[in-house]
């Protein structure tokens, strides 16, 4: 049933200007990646299926998952997600650089809200509202291994508190709200370059995070 979800995202086209985006990404391509082939094509999730972690962040990156072909796979938002989820031993490596490098998660999995990378990295109301349902199917297919939901970023953290129901809640870094008897969730910046050479996000805020939802999913 997993493997149905995944082919219909990756056969996704409810979003013309996002299709166009990144198949223009993929022909352009930038000059150090000029001689891959980018994957060009919407993005599923990605790790442990019995997950109790599941972690949501905006949409891939252009000349990341874009590229690669897995989320947070490749850029300086998976770098980070990566060395965290190592540390905090969700991961068997602290890099993520490509789909056959090793890289797995063990009770931690990765999506996003939108499942295409977006011009400027700005999805559409619309936009967001079609990859919604996507994700709200990948939730329910994971079912009630989650114990612990990270959004990264308000646009994730608005996204699942609308297909969730949850009402009244505000966004900010490493906020923890219990959203039923047996599930957390925890908001959090994301892990952006511009938050990350501002200082808007360090080191020891991220990780924090992931400290948190360690403890968290033991309980």
């Amino acid at each position: 049933m997993f493997d149905d979800f995944v082919d219909k995202v990756i056969e996704c086209r409810q979003c013309p200007r996002l299709i166009r985006y990144i198949d223009q990404v993929a022909q352009t391509k930038v000059k150090r990646f000029n001689k891959e082939n980018y994957w060009a094509k919407p993005l599923p999730g990605f790790g442990d299926l019995n997950a109790a972690l599941l972690i949501i962040g905006l949409a891939p990156a252009a000349h990341g998952g874009n590229r690669t072909g897995r989320i947070f796979t490749g850029d300086s938002s998976g770098d980070w997600l990566a060395k965290a989820l190592y540390e905090t031993g969700f991961a068997n490596q602290e890099t993520s650089i490509s789909r056959n490098d090793g890289y797995n998660l063990t009770n931690a999995y990765v999506t996003a809200i939108v499942k295409c990378a977006p011009p400027k990295n700005i999805p559409t109301p619309i936009e967001i509202q079609n990859c919604c349902q996507h994700l709200k199917t990948e939730i329910e297919l994971l079912g009630n291994h989650i114990k612990v939901i990270i959004t990264l970023g308000k646009i994730a953290f608005d996204g699942y508190c609308k297909i969730s129901g949850l009402k009244g809640l505000s966004f900010g870094h490493n906020l923890i709200y219990p959203i039923s008897e047996n599930k957390k969730l925890i908001s959090s910046y994301h892990p952006s370059r511009r938050n990350t050479n501002t200082g808007t996000l360090t080191w020891d805020m991220w990780i924090d995070v992931f400290k948190s939802a360690q403890l968290l999913v033991k309980t």
